[in-house]
């Protein structure tokens, strides 16, 4: 019996701690018109890229682009971080030498 509390525990704080990023699926359909995405065709919100089928997507994503993250986040769907976002955050640690 004290075997299986302890395999409940492991098992629990397994899951805890990896939480849903083992689940989480990369971006590969546009969240405005639900086509195949081609990453050429993108727009940056608040540290997050969105990708889109098509140019025309872009426009009406930025009419509300909260919605459309939200769409994609609630899908499971990590976006990608920003590359901007991704350069000051090196630039704020300092190099360790």
């Amino acid at each position: 019996m004290k075997t299986i509390k302890t395999l409940i525990i492991i098992l629990t704080l397994a899951v805890f701690f990896t939480g849903t990023a083992a689940w989480a699926a990369s971006q590969t359909t546009c969240p405005v018109m639900g086509g195949q995405i081609n990453k050429e065709f993108y727009s940056d919100y608040e540290g997050k890229r969105v990708y889109f089928c098509c140019p025309a997507c872009i426009p009406e994503f930025k009419k509300d682009p909260a919605k459309y993250v939200k769409k994609l986040e609630d899908q499971g769907i990590v976006l990608e971080k920003t590359p901007a976002v991704e350069k000051k955050r090196e630039a704020a640690v300092p190099a360790v030498k």
